[in-house]
């Protein structure tokens, strides 16, 4: 089917262009043979209508009405005939040819003959009364003197080679029209070439990405639209690609972060029903049974609370003081701290800074950092987080000196499931979501939230948040 779209299109090109060349052609032969013949009639006419007038000047002299001595005009007739392929004749007022040049109707009379036939055109195009069995161009000067019209002088051309001239000048058209034609395959072949081949490979790649192979790459050959669509066209599949395998990393992951916990939970529900466990054990393993629970519930809340956000959703905002919320978040953590002796430092600009912003969900994100850093910091570390002035901004950065994020991994480390190789390791509580969760909050509050690697080692998170100004004060 998609071969048949791809001929159809280049078939009607072809044929749209064959057919322009072909009305083109019966346009300009028929157009071009009528002004060219109405161009040389006219033309044509002049110059006979101007020998005409010369020839009836030089005669006037001696027409007077009686008797006509022109017999010596003959070799003068002759010569102007022959010179411009016509015959010439001297008629007198009644219509009597006195002199022919082609020697054949002296002395005849053209019956009906009506010098004002021509109306307000010099020339007439006929048979000329009947006197000729083909048509011609004649046209007629009046010899004049005494202010009297004594005859005419009326030279006709066949019509014959009026068309041959016109055919000479339209085989030069069809000359000049044919190698415009034969030149303008150059757009042919520019159309085929950087038209019609990028469009069947961005065609073929659509193709490609409908039946799901996405490694299939379209080249990119020119920096036109086409280049651009197929570029596009290929980030698009990359992010396909990058989205089949964030899907296999998610379900890998929570398949194993669900599986883990509802294995212990089976587990220990089974020992304590059959009798396995002691009963003095059974609180403590009910406990471990109760923690596996919770386990799940948070599992479960982060990808509700992820799936729940977006850029455009509705913030809760308010004016807060943010020294004090990153106290109480850090607080929370003081278990997990003297277990691994991690030891979190603050670093404020100010004893007070006050942001205008959802607060429940910032401290969701310092949460989500904090645990972050944790995880992935060493025993006997220190943890780092500062909150700096910058303009109407406070800058909040969370950094550690743990095993850090590989280079390759930057770009992605915000993406929602992404898990690194790295962390796969350690982290067995997580599904990945935390980062994704607080990247998702920032974006919402129309701030950024950036990962760089600290040049002494570990990893350092940024966010931004607005200051509380005047207005927002007295909310």
């Amino acid at each position: 089917m998609m071969k048949f779209i791809r001929r159809s299109l280049y078939l009607k090109f072809l044929l749209g262009y064959l057919l322009f060349g072909v009305a083109g052609f019966l346009a300009v032969s028929t157009l071009s043979a009528r002004l060219t013949e109405n161009y040389l009639i006219k033309s044509r006419a002049r110059t006979l209508y101007d020998e005409a007038n010369l020839i009836a000047a030089a005669y006037s002299g001696v027409y007077d009405g009686k008797a006509l001595p022109l017999q010596s005009a003959y070799p003068q007739l002759e010569a102007v005939s022959t010179f411009l392929r016509a015959e010439i004749w001297i008629m007198d007022k009644n219509g009597a040819i006195v002199i022919d040049s082609a020697h054949s109707w002296d002395g005849r009379t053209i019956p009906d003959f009506d010098p004002t036939a021509t109306g307000n055109r010099s020339y007439t195009v006929g048979s000329y009364f009947g006197s000729f069995p083909e048509t011609v161009l004649s046209v007629s000067a009046p010899i004049t003197g005494n202010y009297r019209t004594y005859g005419y002088v009326v030279i006709h051309l066949r019509m014959n080679y009026v068309r041959e001239d016109a055919m000479q000048i339209l085989n030069l058209v069809y000359i000049s029209y044919g190698i415009v034609f034969l030149l303008s395959l150059t757009f042919l072949f520019i159309f085929h070439f950087a038209v019609y081949r990028p469009l069947a490979a961005i065609t073929e790649g659509a193709r490609q990405f409908a039946d799901g192979n996405l490694t299939h790459r379209i080249p990119v050959r020119a920096e036109d639209e086409m280049g651009y669509l197929a570029t596009t066209m290929n980030g698009m599949a990359e992010k396909l690609a990058r989205l089949e395998e964030d899907e296999r990393r998610f379900i890998a992951n929570v398949s194993h972060d669900f599986r883990s916990p509802l294995t212990s939970i089976k587990g220990f529900s089974e020992a304590i029903l059959d009798g396995t466990i002691p009963p003095e054990q059974r609180e403590k393993y009910m406990r471990r049974v109760i923690a596996e629970s919770e386990r799940l519930s948070k599992l479960t809340e982060n990808m509700l609370r992820l799936n729940t956000l977006n850029p455009g959703q509705t913030l809760h905002r308010s004016v807060f003081e943010l020294n004090a919320l990153i106290r109480a978040t850090v607080e929370s953590f003081e278990p997990q701290c003297k277990a691994k002796h991690i030891h979190i430092s603050l670093l404020f600009a100010e004893e007070q800074s006050f942001v205008y912003a959802d607060a429940l969900r910032i401290q969701q994100v310092l949460y989500n950092l904090t645990d972050n850093a944790i995880k992935f910091s060493p025993e006997n570390s220190e943890i780092e987080i500062a909150c700096t002035e910058r303009r109407s901004r406070m800058e909040i950065s969370v950094s550690d000196s743990g095993i850090g994020i590989p280079d390759e991994d930057l770009s992605r480390i915000f993406d929602r499931f992404f898990k690194g190789d790295r962390s796969r390791g350690k982290d067995k509580m997580g599904a990945g979501l935390g980062l994704a969760i607080a990247r998702e909050v920032m974006l919402a509050h129309g701030e950024s939230l950036e990962a760089t690697q600290r040049t002494e080692g570990g990893s350092r998170f940024v966010f931004t948040l607005p200051k509380a100004d005047e207005k927002n004060l007295r909310h």
